[in-house]
């Protein structure tokens, strides 16, 4: 009646606790908290919530279009012919179509051959125009020597980035025009390449950012559904088990035991509370357990199942992740324990040695050619794994040709003099 007394009180606690009032919403009211709770496609949402990656592009463009603007006011300064200023307004088109081509983001991927194409053609439209232009037309040579550094290797590019600027001292010299203008014109030249190339590769960076962003809430919402199922499969597995167990007990027991049936329906009705409270809680994502807790629940369920239980527990030094991480893995062990084989004995042994937390689980009548045929089995050990892995620890399990198991956990003990984990009761010692 001891064991009945407590695993009731605790699901009548879990029931009457203010919290469980407060997780009692529907599941629709927790995934509200998920990204993706309204169906949103997450780097859509951040896209349209972040408009830097169409901020970054427009002053892209307002630089282009700044840049080609003051070349088309030096050569309206000219004494030049209509026929002239109209090339001039076509040459000026093609470059800034070239160095849209140039600047948009993907622009070093495409094949060398188009690479070729496209900046040859800006090289001539920038240089062929200078025998007529003179040095009202030296801008442009910034935008040729920003495409080099967009398009091509960093080696040949910042060699051709120099020369580009180097070259912009003949139109100067040629017009015998101050030696100031000769050091303005390549300043200028090499300072509009830098800035044209920056701003593209800002605009670039920007948009990888967001999409490096969304697909980081894609993987965080992923994380999120997988520890929701590892959870309900660790919770829920041993409950489930616990509970068709002992209905078949309360099934052979009504006909001559009526009175202790009574008791089990009891105990079934408080493991259905119970898991009710843990499915809550792993929706909040707050489910902490306890291994001295589940370790009496294991050995209650095991006696129950005609399976005899021998434990070697001593208190241990482990944080409450630890601690929860290690009720966990008892839980599937046992439910496992339950489901796959035909125990007759199970020895669980708790024990912290050079620094590790050790919790193993030995049980005979494992059958070596026995297969779960559902689809869905075989994830348990997998999710333990990924539990332990979250602490630091490691889990192993060795199965033996004699028909045992066994399944050893270890987690690091916090260091000396740190704080224990809050418990009801001490565990006994060897």
């Amino acid at each position: 009646m001891a064991r009945h007394d407590r695993t009731n009180g605790t699901a009548e606690h879990d029931l009457d606790d203010p919290e469980e009032h407060r997780e009692s919403e529907p599941p629709e009211a927790h995934s509200r908290d998920l990204p993706e709770a309204h169906g949103r496609n997450l780097p859509e949402a951040d896209s349209r919530d972040l408009p830097a990656p169409r901020l970054a592009r427009t002053i892209l463009l307002v630089a282009l279009l700044s840049y080609t603007l003051i070349t088309m006011l030096n050569i309206a300064g000219s004494d030049l012919s209509v026929v002239h200023m109209a090339v001039a307004l076509v040459a000026l088109s093609a470059i800034f179509a070239l160095q849209l081509v140039h600047s948009a983001a993907g622009s070093e991927r495409p094949l060398p051959r188009r690479r070729v194409v496209t900046l040859s053609a800006q090289a001539v439209l920038t240089y062929g125009p200078i025998l007529v232009f003179h040095t009202a037309w030296g801008s442009m040579a910034g935008f040729l020597a920003a495409s080099v550094l967009l398009m091509l290797r960093p080696r040949v590019a910042w060699t051709l980035y120099a020369l580009i600027g180097l070259s912009m001292v003949l139109p100067p010299v040629l017009e015998n025009r101050p030696v100031i203008d000769a050091v303005y014109l390549p300043q200028s030249t090499l300072l509009t390449g830098l800035v044209i190339y920056g701003l593209s590769r800002l605009s670039a960076l920007i948009r990888e950012v967001v999409a490096a962003r969304g697909e980081l809430a894609r993987m965080a919402v992923t994380e999120e559904r997988l520890r929701f199922a590892r959870d309900l499969h660790d919770l829920l597995g041993f409950s489930l088990s616990a509970i068709t167990l002992k209905s078949e007990l309360i099934h052979r027991l009504i006909p001559t035991h009526p009175a202790r049936a009574v008791e089990e329906v009891e105990d079934v009705l408080s493991i259905s509370r119970q898991s009710l409270s843990d499915v809550r809680r792993v929706a909040s994502g707050m489910r902490e357990m306890s291994l001295e807790q589940e370790i009496t629940s294991a050995e209650s369920v095991l006696r129950a199942a005609d399976i005899e239980v021998a434990k070697r527990v001593v208190r241990v030094r482990a944080g409450r992740q630890a601690d929860t991480v290690l009720a966990t893995v008892l839980r599937e062990a046992v439910t496992n324990l339950l489901r796959h084989s035909r125990a007759g004995r199970c020895t669980i042994e708790v024990a912290e040695e050079a620094g590790l937390v050790r919790l193993s689980v030995f049980n005979d009548g494992v059958d070596p050619a026995y297969h779960d045929p559902s689809p869905h089995s075989g994830s348990g050990l997998g999710n333990l794994r990924a539990r332990i892995e979250t602490v630091g620890g490691t889990l192993r399990s060795e199965p033996a040709g004699d028909g045992t198991f066994l399944l050893v956990a270890e987690v690091p003990a916090p260091p000396l003099g740190g704080p224990l984990p809050a418990r009801k009761d001490s565990f006994p010692r060897r």
